[in-house]
């Protein structure tokens, strides 16, 4: 008997599963923090609104800068540069608070707002698991918001420069003072160091926001905020002691005290660049404590939203 020459080839039905292509580890992440970015939009729309008002507040004053690049030009070097740049720290000041606020306010909506309009039921219906959800939410306050904020400072400021410069040039004052007097470029890499730093320091208590987001049924707010003032209030009363008041502090305003050197250290502060103490930031236990504390809220964040159902 003779075989065929040419064998038949195999049926599609018969041929071996082509196993799918596997999913990158990190496309549910980037996934679930463009779902955040389209959920809360007050993440970008709140700085700009702020950096919009300090725009229209900053051209309505602009009659006024003639009169005040003269009275600031009879002043000292380091008071000169002091008083030049004083609308362009309060810019980024405002903006820097924006953002803590924005951030404070996400986080504590950020789990509850799910479990009061039910879509927890769908988002957990999806192949992403609680830990990515909530580091999704977290990296919204420790790195989307800061970077947000440091692109609308520097759009705010750069505006505000050529603002003040047209106007200037117009008036017949002349800009040559101040663009001498204004090292952007400096001061936006010292932003950028001041918006990392607050950011990390800030940590544990992004964390326990979150974390408080995750339990209760109503008024989060109050849930976030009444634990710590009744420590304190016990603290008092019972030891008339305010280390717990201390350490909230601290923990608010210590990344400025480690991260940056105060003018009185070492000449005025014309050089931007030379306040930063980055070595004395990341060598602060405080860092780190905090950073560990926040780890420890994130993971009871995870467990509360793997086991907690809608409101």
């Amino acid at each position: 008997m003779n075989n065929p020459s040419n064998a038949m080839p195999e049926s599609p039905l018969e041929s071996p599963a082509i196993a799918p292509a596997a999913m990158p580890a990190t496309r549910p992440l980037c996934w679930s923090v463009r779902r955040e970015l389209w959920e809360n939009r007050a993440i970008y729309t709140g700085p700009l609104a702020v950096a919009g008002l300090i725009l229209v507040g900053f051209l309505i004053s602009a009659h006024n800068l003639p009169h005040k690049m003269r009275a600031a030009l009879a002043l000292d070097p380091a008071k000169q540069w002091a008083a030049i740049n004083l609308p362009y720290d309060i810019a980024a000041f405002l903006l820097l608070l924006t953002a803590v606020i924005v951030g404070v306010f996400y986080c504590l909506d950020a789990l509850y707002g799910e479990r009061r309009d039910r879509s927890i039921l769908f988002w957990k219906s999806l192949p992403v698991s609680d830990l990515t959800t909530v580091l999704s939410k977290a990296s919204i306050p420790l790195a989307v918001l800061p970077l947000v904020t440091f692109a609308a400072i520097v759009a705010t400021q750069t505006i505000m420069l050529l603002l003040n410069a047209i106007v200037l040039l117009g008036s017949g004052v002349g800009a040559a003072v101040l663009w001498a007097q204004l090292p952007l470029f400096k001061m936006w890499l010292a932003l950028l160091y001041a918006i990392a730093a607050m950011a990390l320091w800030h940590a544990p208590i992004y964390g326990w926001m979150l974390l408080v987001s995750g339990f209760p049924r109503r008024a989060t707010f109050l849930w976030a905020m009444l634990p710590p003032f009744a420590i304190g209030i016990i603290e008092k009363v019972a030891f008339n002691t305010s280390h717990f008041g201390n350490l909230m502090q601290y923990r608010l305003l210590g990344w400025f005290q480690q991260g940056f050197r105060s003018p009185a250290e070492g000449g005025g502060p014309i050089d931007p660049l030379t306040t930063l103490t980055p070595g004395r930031f990341l060598s602060t236990p405080g860092l780190w404590v905090g950073l560990a504390v926040a780890a420890v809220f994130l993971a009871a964040a995870v467990r509360l939203r793997r086991y907690r159902g809608p409101i």
